[in-house]
């Protein structure tokens, strides 16, 4: 009785010798391509999957900005009819539409600068230094 073991690898019909570098490409150029197509149909259905769950996000934070809008109106609201009774009609109008002209022109300042910062880091020229 022979205790050798099998061999790890069954001999194939087609040697080594006898099989060509064309043969060898083509079979290598068919499983590229397989392994291609298997890779798109993945990034596709990850796509898709992504592209579903962004409309839910979207839809929510919709609500959630909508939401705090009129939260903030219902704050001015209340703010405006709370000085009233202090400084009058008119100058608590005058006075709430300052605050919230001088707010928002700080939000766009704020939105200014963050937006050269970004241009600067994207841009394809270093920032020039001006001191010597």
């Amino acid at each position: 009785m022979d205790n050798a073991s099998p061999p790890l690898i069954k001999p194939s019909a087609s040697d080594a010798a006898a099989r060509s570098l064309v043969d060898d490409v083509m079979h290598l150029a068919g499983d590229g391509r397989t392994l291609l197509e298997a890779e798109f149909a993945y990034q596709k259905s990850r796509a898709a999957v992504a592209g579903a769950g962004a409309k839910g996000i979207a839809g929510w934070a919709a609500l959630a900005l909508s939401l705090v809008f009129f939260a903030l109106m219902a704050l001015v609201v209340g703010v405006l009819l709370g000085i009233t009774q202090i400084i009058g009609i008119w100058a608590a109008t005058g006075l709430t539409v300052l605050v919230i002209l001088g707010a928002a022109t700080l939000a766009g300042l704020a939105a200014g600068r963050r937006w050269k910062r970004m241009i600067a880091a994207l841009a394809d020229e270093p920032a020039k230094d001006t001191a010597p």
